[in-house]
């Protein structure tokens, strides 16, 4: 069995608890930005919610996603913050 790599990108680790951004700020990205996972309105009544990561994906275009617990969605790095 091969040794399972140490890099992980992700900022968050499985089982953190991370605050989701100011509705102002989901706002600005999701107006924003254009690219893939765009942010869902339902996410958007969860701003300045605590969660924790559930687990977190890499986009093929090296972005980085996270499934929290209890909430829908994936979310992008940028529109979560350290508790």
């Amino acid at each position: 069995m091969a040794a399972q790599s140490p890099y992980d990108p992700a900022k968050y680790g499985d089982g953190t608890r991370v605050r989701i951004s100011s509705r102002t700020m989901l706002d600005e990205f999701r107006r924003s930005w254009k690219w893939h996972n765009k942010l869902e309105p339902e996410q958007l009544e969860y701003a300045g919610s605590i969660a924790k990561v559930e687990k977190s994906y890499m986009y093929h275009g090296g972005d980085i996603l996270y499934k929290l617990e209890d909430i829908p969605g994936l979310w992008h790095e940028q529109c979560l913050e350290p508790v």
